[in-house]
This record gives structure tokens, sequence and C-alpha cells, in this order.
């Protein structure tokens, strides 16, 4: 986890992992807090073993990543933005069943069956385990991309590719390139149905209401983050993960609505 002020928003999502059923230890990569945030762990109230590094500065959130990864200890690896809650104990147990197979190298809450030849998503494919209404099928479904909500996979795959490409800056774009440097390796990427809430925006605390010059800036960063996505993937986009009797009936309809 990484975290940089939004204290509350944190301890919420702790506070959400309490009942989980499968044993676990917390990597918190601090990003220069100036909240509570560095007194409330150095009293960490839960009784999980917890790694916890500071930054004196709000750096990549992508580089934090590959900074607490590298403090994990156990086989697997689950990377989970702090402004999410989980609702059922078996959220864990749930993420780790399908890497059980050595065909599955990527499972998370979140994601999407289709991307398109310039990097976009095919919203209409996304499936999710939202508490609000999850559309993904119990136990899980294969997608092209897992988001970075939430991502779990083996710590031996994160170092055989080399961690998070941090060449796309700031935050964006690095789920949609791990989710396909997983697949260069023949694994597959599912979603999993365990229920969960998501906040939204706490990883990066930016006020775009406030500050519409950086909302300008957010969206030209993910403009650039899907640019340099599909250039790096081009030889395998567009992708498609859905079975053929879905992408003929997709296309029809498509093509019946011009």
């Amino acid at each position: 986890m990484v975290v940089h002020d939004g204290l509350t928003t944190t301890r919420a999502c702790l506070e959400s992992l309490r009942a989980t059923d499968e044993p676990f230890a917390l990597v918190v990569v601090d990003n220069g807090s100036t909240d509570d945030t560095p007194r409330w762990f150095r009293e960490f109230p839960h009784p999980w073993p917890l790694a916890y590094a500071r930054n004196e500065t709000n750096t990549s959130v992508l580089a934090a990543y590959n900074q607490a990864w590298r403090l994990a200890t156990t086989e697997f690896v689950c990377l989970l933005h702090n402004d999410t809650t989980m609702l059922e104990p078996a959220w864990l147990t749930r993420l780790l069943a399908p890497l059980a197979s050595d065909e599955v190298g990527l499972s998370g809450l979140y994601g999407v069956k289709r991307v398109r030849r310039d990097g976009r998503y095919a919203g209409r494919t996304i499936v999710h385990s939202l508490a609000e209404g999850p559309t993904v099928r119990v136990p899980w479904e294969d997608v092209a991309v897992v988001d970075g909500v939430c991502l779990c996979l083996r710590r031996s795959t994160l170092e055989a590719l080399g961690g998070i490409d941090e060449g796309y800056g700031f935050f964006h774009g690095y789920d949609r390139d791990l989710s396909f440097a997983v697949r260069e390796t023949g694994r597959r990427c599912v979603v999993v149905h365990a229920p969960f809430r998501h906040a939204g925006g706490g990883t990066r605390t930016r006020d775009f209401a406030a500050r519409p010059d950086l909302e300008r800036r957010d969206l030209a960063d993910r403009r650039a983050a899907t640019e340099r996505f599909a250039r790096k993937f081009a030889h395998r986009l567009p992708s498609d993960v859905r079975p053929v009797r879905a992408r003929v009936t997709d296309w029809l309809v498509r093509r019946a609505s011009f």
C-alpha cells in the first residue's frame, strides 16, 4: 500500500481488513505524509506484521509500489489502494485461489475484457466486484487488463518482470502494462468475485475541483500513458479475451446500430 496523507481513508481501509480470514503481512510506503499518518503507523493498532517506510516527498506512486513490493517477504503480493474497503472476510482467499494454477498470473477486483488498438478500453466489456452491483461471474472471469485498484500476483512474477514500469510517470498506465506483461509470459489475468467499495482518488489526493490546471495535467498524463502503452504492446493490440461467439454478437449489435 502507498499512502500520502488521508489517514481517515487509510484507517477505514485497514479496519475493513480486520476480519480477513487469510493471514497476511502489511507493507506501507508513505510518500511524505504531512498529517498524522507517520505517528499512527508508529503506534500501529493492528496485529499484522508491518513493514513501514517513509519517503520525504510525494514522489511517483509507481516508484513507491516498486519500493513496497521489494520489502515484502511473502510468496504472493497484493497491491491495494488505500481508498478501498473490503466487505467479506474471504476477499484475499478469493484473489489467491486462481493463482494456485500456474496458468493464471494476475488477479484483481476490476478489469476489462477488450482493449482497442489505440490502448483504450471498450467500456461495455468491464467486469468488476464493486459492492453496488458486481458484474463478474462467480468465481472469476478472464480479462485483458486488471485495474490497479487491487492487483494480486506471485512475488516471483514481479521479480521476473523487473517490477512495475516506472516509465509511465507518476501514476497512470502501470496496471495495463503489468497485465499485458503478465500475459506475455503465457499466463492469464482474471477478476474475481469479492465485493468491495472504492472511494476513488485517494492515492493521488488531488483536488481537481479547486485546481483545474491539475485536472488538465492529469488528463494529459492519462493520454500520454495510453499512447505509451499502445506503442509498447502494439504487437498484442487490439486484444479481446471474450469467446468468439460473444465477439461476433457484439460486432453484429454495433453494426446494426449504424
